[in-house]
């Protein structure tokens, strides 16, 4: 994941029970380059200084979308 992506890395934390969406989350953020794009959750950008660029529900599962901060 060091390379910039068109597409954002999707993560799929449905069914974990915290702090694994969060533990995870950050994992995958630390991995991937500057702008790229992650997509899980609101919580985590608020708390990690990411840029939220979208949310949106799809039945029962909240999607957001998350720029890595580049600084």
């Amino acid at each position: 994941m060091t390379q910039t992506q068109l597409e954002p890395i999707l993560l799929d934390v449905k069914g974990l029970a915290c702090p694994m969406p969060l533990l995870k989350a950050k994992k995958t953020l630390n991995e991937m380059a500057p702008a790229e794009l992650l997509r899980v959750f609101e919580v985590f950008s608020q708390q990690s200084g990411n840029q939220l660029l979208e949310s949106r529900q799809e039945g029962d599962t909240y999607i957001y979308l998350i720029r890595k901060k580049t600084a």
